[in-house]
């Protein structure tokens, strides 16, 4: 059983940033791809950024390119998530998890259980 615990999430106003952690426990950690998803209010969980075990591969969702950084420090068993250019649309609960295996994915069932999220909220 996999624990994720995300954090650095609040309230920052349109243009600022924000860096998100995700501390996993539980697996072997650096053998396995990583991603973040969030949820907006009334939307569904959308895939956000996907990195692989090696760190080789990286992935964005294009509406986050150029302005979200995915990295990931294996001797911390954690991965985090800079956010540049924050904009309101970017409000959400955001989620890491841990894939199945090792290369990048951008769908749900390629990941595990998910945690409880850190909530992000951008203001105009």
């Amino acid at each position: 059983q996999v624990q994720l615990v995300e954090s650095g999430g609040g309230l920052v106003q349109a243009g600022g940033s924000l860096r998100l952690s995700c501390a996993a426990s539980g697996r072997t950690f650096n053998s396995y791809a990583m991603g973040w998803f969030r949820r907006a209010p009334g939307k569904e969980r959308e895939f956000v950024a996907t990195m692989s075990a090696s760190g080789g591969s990286i992935y964005y969702a294009d509406s986050v390119k150029g302005r979200f950084t995915i990295s990931r420090d294996n001797a911390k068993n954690t991965v985090y998530l800079q956010m540049n250019s924050l904009k309101p649309e970017d409000t959400a609960v955001y989620y890491c998890n841990v894939a199945k295996g090792r290369t990048i994915s951008t769908i749900t069932p390629d990941f595990g259980s998910w945690g409880q999220g850190t909530q992000v909220t951008v203001s105009s």
